[in-house]
């Protein structure tokens, strides 16, 4: 669902949330990167009328994935995952970006609940704030977006 390609953001196309419960897993690691993927996601999610909203802390972006399990754990309707990573000069950037994305695929595996993968994975700070609320739209807005039609997802 990338805004870029997609043009902004529609909200009018989604579901009410309502009557959702839906977990915001935030890592605190780039948190001014962080902190405005949370608020985009928080304001789709006020916007479409979710007034259950659980924000939990974890200190970094592999530690998303234990938040993200003891959210579904817990009964939510969506869970969404945020971070961000930025490349540096070892390969500490690819084995985290890997075992968050596979950590969380194998949360949706379970089929509880959807957990939405709202990772930012950049080469520089500079890509992290185009895409947390700057040139790219918010990444944190479209990961409530796609949580929202998750959670409305039947067979």
């Amino acid at each position: 669902m990338a805004t870029a390609q997609h043009g902004a953001l529609d909200l009018e196309r989604l579901p009410s949330a309502e009557k959702l419960r839906v977990a915001v897993v935030v890592s605190s690691w780039n948190d001014s990167i962080t902190e405005n993927l949370y608020q985009g996601a928080l304001s789709v999610l006020e916007q479409k009328g979710c007034s259950d909203v659980q924000r939990i802390d974890v200190s970094g972006s592999f530690e998303l994935i234990y938040g993200c399990k003891k959210a579904v754990g817990a009964g939510f309707d969506a869970v969404i995952a945020l971070g961000s990573v930025i490349r540096g000069e070892t390969a500490h950037f690819d084995y985290v970006c890997q075992a968050v994305s596979n950590g969380i695929k194998d949360l949706n595996l379970l089929g509880i609940a959807p957990v939405i993968f709202g990772v930012l994975t950049d080469d520089t700070l500079e890509q992290a704030t185009a895409r947390s609320g700057g040139a790219l739209g918010n990444k944190g807005a479209e990961a409530a977006a796609a949580a929202i039609e998750m959670a409305h997802l039947s067979i």
